[in-house]
């Protein structure tokens, strides 16, 4: 009797040291880590969420990029920017630009944001938008000029995109980057995803889409 009651317990302890061992085993490969590059442009790893401001990269447990980087989204998201990507072209100082990136960020919108700093980058942003003026706000075809909040939300909303955020709160915006690239011909041609369609705005008026809106 004594004898099965030690390999009872025995077996009790093999099987606790075995689900500790799965516990921290799971632990430690559900554990996230970023890829963070810094300024300098060297590369670091680390497993403590990083700032706003860090231009950084969430890795699975098979080392991927996940949804720091913009590829994990909700499905109903993933499709609107697929279709209709956006854009906003900005610049130093500029505090419209700063009242659009507000809004584009507090409603959760997905966006790539290109600066205008240099002669090449006005130069390159008048031959997308016919102007000098930023912001500049491109949705899918479309394009804005200027930050004016009621006319950006009817666009928005028209397009498909969430009046809230739907995004995780590891989710960031890539960094801003130069509109031409550095040390490059002033006629560098812009990526097809920024030029912008020429599409006629046919009016489809609708409970949510009062403005009559097409994409």
């Amino acid at each position: 009797m004594k004898a099965s009651v030690w390999i009872s317990s025995a077996a009790l302890s093999v099987l606790g040291i075995f689900t500790l061992y799965t516990l921290a085993t799971s632990a430690v490969h559900a554990q996230t880590v970023f890829r963070i590059v810094g300024a300098d442009g060297r590369v670091t790893f680390s497993d403590k969420p990083p700032a706003p401001s860090d231009n950084a990269t969430k890795l699975d447990a098979s080392g991927r990029t996940s949804a720091v980087d913009g590829t994990d989204l909700p499905y109903e998201l993933r499709a609107v920017v697929s279709r209709y990507p956006v854009t906003l072209y900005s610049g130093d100082g500029c505090e419209p630009c700063n009242n659009g990136r507000a809004m584009l960020t507090s409603r959760g919108i997905p966006f790539t944001e290109l600066t205008v700093t240099t002669q090449q980058d006005g130069e390159a942003l008048q031959k997308i938008s016919g102007g000098f003026t930023i912001p500049f706000l491109t949705i899918g075809g479309q394009r804005l000029k200027g930050f004016q909040p009621n006319e950006w939300t009817q666009f928005l909303d028209a397009a498909g995109y969430p009046a809230t955020s739907m995004l995780s709160a590891n989710y960031r915006n890539l960094q801003p980057s130069p509109l031409t690239p550095v040390n490059k011909p002033t006629r560098a041609k812009a990526p097809e995803s920024m030029q912008p369609a020429q599409l006629p705005i046919e009016p489809v008026n609708g409970p949510e889409n009062p403005a009559g809106i097409r994409f």
